[in-house]
């Protein structure tokens, strides 16, 4: 059998290896793979939330809104934009649910196209794009009287310039796309993609729930016109934790969105009989701003920019590589084959391994304190967060898939 690289010696040269002890539960013998799906909390993080239930909530009381709360939304969404998103002041906001981001930015650009062209009456999604996108597609199409346009991509791989250029034409509103797709991880070319769509006339909004803190993006260097994202996953905001929007500054007196909740009104307290739109990003949010659940996000954005996306990247690459070395080596023969895209140039922060048993092999796992995650059709998916996973940690999760594989052979 072919030898495996020593995971203590790349560990051991690891340029980011130390900050794996800023995480909550890192030196506990659990193999994380999920931080894909959630990620682990910093240690930091409690302590700060503690403060605030002490100081600002139990403190300040209600005069927090006035002192600072209500500007978290779009502060903490300006700094998400310079340090992950590639996006200028402006343009980012944060609070609600991915959901709600989706619907709210979805409807509100198909409402502009057909306004300013009523021939663009279909909306562009793949059919492996994430479930809530492709449902939130349908029931627009539905309430709005647009005709969905489907594109099909290959199963280890995801939507390419060649699928969208035959999709996409006169008729297109919208593009919806995922930058890193959620079961192959196959990374998008953001900025190609995007540019298909602006020569056909159609704006594309792109899903950054996988990709945001995980890959390099560059929304504007794009010319993208929107995109939504979660916290919870490289974010790691916790369980729940608000969403982001991003809304290029050229649209934002175009679109009007279709959640006017009082958060996004001229004048929050006026209480007008009346809704005005503030002015900018703010007149996208639509309820309350979930102050607990940005605290969070906030303070692996500020990691995040400590160390840097570029470096983020490189480990990233660095453990998907070694997964897909020992999958190769150790479960090829017991019939695994690996899912994802090989060039790391097209892998997102996850690989995904394809076997007809993997969700009772997931289940047996989870038992034993190793965590993947199972995705149909028969995909295991290793999600390795750059700043919390070990090489180790890849080492021994995959020498456990292994061995309940081989048990059951």
């Amino acid at each position: 059998m072919t030898e495996v690289r020593d995971p203590a010696e790349l560990d051991a040269v690891d340029p980011l290896a130390a900050h794996r002890d800023r995480f909550v539960g890192a030196s506990d013998p659990v193999v994380y793979f999920d931080g894909n799906s959630l990620g682990r909390p910093l240690a930091v993080t409690g302590e700060r939330l503690g403060d605030f239930v002490r100081e600002e909530w139990g403190g300040r009381l209600i005069r927090g809104w006035d002192e600072s709360w209500m500007d978290l939304p779009t502060g903490i969404g300006d700094r998400l934009g310079r340090v992950v998103l590639g996006a200028a002041p402006g343009q980012v906001a944060v609070g609600d649910s991915t959901t709600v981001w989706l619907y709210k930015l979805m409807r509100a650009a198909v409402d502009h196209q057909q306004r300013t062209d009523s021939g663009r009456t279909e909306i562009v999604v793949d059919t492996d794009n994430f479930p809530t996108d492709r449902y939130l597609a349908e029931g627009i199409a539905a309430e709005r009287g647009l005709t969905l346009r489907w594109i099909e991509p290959e199963a280890d791989a995801g939507v390419t310039p060649e699928l969208l250029s035959a999709a996409v034409g006169e008729r297109t509103a919208l593009v919806v796309l995922c930058h890193v797709a959620y079961k192959s991880a196959f990374l998008a070319d953001g900025a190609a993609l995007t540019r298909i769509c602006r020569d056909a006339g159609a704006l594309v909004l792109w899903d950054l729930c996988h990709a945001a803190a995980a890959v390099p993006i560059e929304l504007d260097a794009w010319g993208a016109d929107l995109a939504v994202g979660c916290s919870y996953k490289y974010l790691n905001g916790g369980p729940g934790a608000p969403a982001f929007g991003y809304v290029a500054t050229r649209l934002q007196g175009e679109l009007t969105q279709p959640i006017q909740g009082w958060m996004g009104a001229r004048d929050v307290f006026a209480m007008a009989p009346g809704y005005e739109p503030a002015a900018g990003i703010r007149r996208f949010l639509s309820g309350t701003p979930p102050i607990l659940g940005m605290l969070a996000m906030e303070d692996m954005v500020a990691l995040v920019e400590e160390v840097g996306m570029a470096a983020v990247r490189a480990k990233s690459l660095a453990l998907t590589a070694y997964a897909i070395e020992l999958a190769d080596t150790w479960l090829a023969p017991l019939g695994v084959g690996v899912v994802s895209p090989r060039d790391g140039e097209r892998r997102g922060g996850h690989v995904t391994l394809g076997h007809p048993r993997s969700r009772e092999v997931v289940d047996a796992l989870w038992r034993a304190d190793v965590i993947p995650d199972y995705r149909n059709p028969d995909g295991m998916r290793i999600g390795l967060s750059p700043l919390s996973t070990s090489f180790a940690e890849v080492h021994a999760g995959l020498a456990a898939v292994r061995e309940q594989l081989a048990r059951g052979a």
